[in-house]
């Protein structure tokens, strides 16, 4: 592709699709760390603050960055900006009483977003739900304030995005069992106002108009390769094939989805019948530039995983079984969550089953259909299940469903049917059968402001991270939500982006401002 090369931007969106180096492996292997090199360089440029990514997290560390004041340089190894970012839905997990929940009637609090958040977590960071939680509805202000737009409107289906423009969904388990017990539901999926698929690339070409406004510099086709320090430890730039930059650096450059021998070593489960969900270059360079320096990891082990059956959502009335015929998951979840629970089952072997009344073709193709049946008994010899167990099953579930309630996994009345009418049918949702996607939730270890830090907690001079490289708050797929990507990736990167900023400007502390929208709006919206 030539040299590298630093132009102007806001143009490089214009394709309905981002750019990639034709001559980069789609898929990339290694866990080796790069070397971390001392100071003894000649800067080819300095900056304030320098950007390893220009996707999500990347573009809005920048754009904060450069508004505190900051003169900001943006490293992109690829030809266009954009990154796994512009190929996303447009889905930003926002609560707390947004704008769009107002005008569509859900009332939300900050206190139930934190909640639900904190219960479908693992081992939730109670500082950064909280910091996320009480900042959303500001942080949508200040997106909507760089031109991501958001239609005042709300989508009632089940599905995995909405058709069209509507602003609103409920994108995770909020009114799955436990869950609507421990916090009060409301729908957090916010898309941004483009048809369908299209919000990812709808937001990027937004914040790169930004970047262009600001003055941002940014230098394409440029593969960041090493980390430099000086003698203290503290990260003072970063090196290239052929030229080098000193500035406090913050690393928004992906995740490893695409690097094989990273995801047999941290996410073994997605190196088998799994298709990577990314770009090519989540390849895991940027976490190995952190680790170079001391930077410890958190959830690595993380992955979101989906073969969604939904939409249309008739088929959230049928029950899931395993290979013992026996249920293991309420229906209604989430599809990442449903997917987590397959995965979890022996040989990961699941069957979706329904009756002839809920009997419908998923809208996407990624589970297969096996056969339909006249009687239970026919199916279970079919599905090679064991003798009795499927009959057992379906009564229990049949009998308490008419009575209205489920007593094993709590599914939501809306979609608690008995399946009394033949003929059945059913569905593999086994790996190796559906269609599985994914991609990978875990990172560099950092603070709530994006500060890299070391496994005894202490932060990393110099060095920041923010996006898919970063942990933050998704860490497995079963309290994954839609949108938790683009809006914790958007979020903390403008946290690290203003923190980064004030740490070679001081003034205001970060802390204080990281939460303010800024005001003027951006030109030409």
């Amino acid at each position: 592709m030539g040299s590298p090369e630093r132009r102007p931007v806001g143009t490089e969106l214009d394709a309905d699709e981002p750019e990639w180096d034709e001559t980069a492996e789609v898929i990339v292997r290694g866990t080796e760390l790069p070397e971390l090199i001392g100071d003894q360089l000649r800067w080819d440029e300095t900056a304030d603050v320098i950007v390893v990514g220009f996707g999500i997290a990347g573009s809005c560390a920048a754009i904060s960055a450069a508004e505190a004041g900051a003169r900001v340089l943006i490293l992109e190894r690829n030809s266009a900006a954009g990154g796994a970012s512009a190929l996303a839905a447009g889905h930003f997990y926002l609560g707390g009483g947004t704008p769009v929940q107002r005008a569509t009637g859900y009332d939300d609090s900050v206190e139930a977003m934190a909640a639900y958040l904190e219960a479908v977590t693992p081992k939730p960071d109670p500082a950064k739900i909280d910091a996320y939680c009480r900042g959303s509805v500001a942080h949508f202000q200040w997106l909507e304030a760089h031109g991501v737009e958001f239609e005042r409107s709300f989508y009632p289906g089940k599905a995995v995005v909405q058709p069209g423009t509507e602003g609103l969904m409920w994108t995770g388990n909020e009114k799955v069992w436990p869950y609507r017990d421990q916090a009060p539901p409301a729908p957090r999926g916010h898309k941004v106002n483009a048809p369908a698929e299209r919000g990812g690339h709808r937001v990027m070409a937004a914040l790169t108009e930004r970047v262009r406004e600001l003055g941002i510099a940014v230098r394409y086709e440029t593969r960041v390769e090493q980390l430099v320090a000086d003698p203290t430890g503290r990260i003072v730039g970063v090196r290239w094939r052929d030229g080098a930059a000193g500035g406090t650096v913050v690393l928004a450059a992906g995740g490893y989805v695409m690097n094989r021998d990273m995801v047999a070593a941290y996410t073994p489960r997605l190196a088998e019948h799994f298709l990577p969900l990314g770009v090519p270059s989540d390849d895991g360079l940027g976490i190995r530039l952190g680790q170079s320096a001391g930077a410890a990891t958190a959830h690595m082990d993380g992955a979101f995983m989906t073969a969604s059956f939904y939409p249309p959502a008739d088929l959230l009335h049928g029950i899931i079984v395993n290979k013992a015929g026996r249920r293991f998951v309420a229906e209604d979840s989430y599809h990442g969550r449903t997917a987590a629970a397959v995965v979890a089952q022996p040989d990961s072997t699941a069957y979706l089953i329904v009756d002839t009344n809920h009997m419908v073709w998923p809208e996407l193709p990624m589970v297969k259909f096996v056969d339909g049946w006249d009687t239970v008994d026919a199916m279970e010899s079919a599905l090679a299940l064991p003798v009795g167990a499927l009959r057992r099953t379906m009564s229990a579930y049949n009998a308490a469903a008419a009575e209205g309630h489920d007593p094993e996994f709590g599914k939501h009345p809306d979609w608690l049917t008995p399946l009394t009418e033949g003929p059945w049918g059913a569905f593999d949702l086994t790996p190796a059968k559906a269609t599985y996607v994914g991609f990978t939730l875990g990172g560099l270890a950092t603070s709530v402001d994006g500060q890299v830090l070391r496994a005894d907690g202490s932060p990393i001079g110099g060095l920041y991270a923010a996006g898919a490289c970063a942990s933050n708050i998704a860490q497995d797929s079963s309290g994954y939500s839609s949108g938790t990507c683009l809006g914790e990736g958007s979020y903390f990167g403008r946290r690290a982006g203003l923190h980064a900023a004030h740490g070679t400007r001081p003034s205001t502390p970060p802390a204080e401002q990281a939460d303010v929208p800024h005001t003027s709006a951006p030109k030409d919206l």
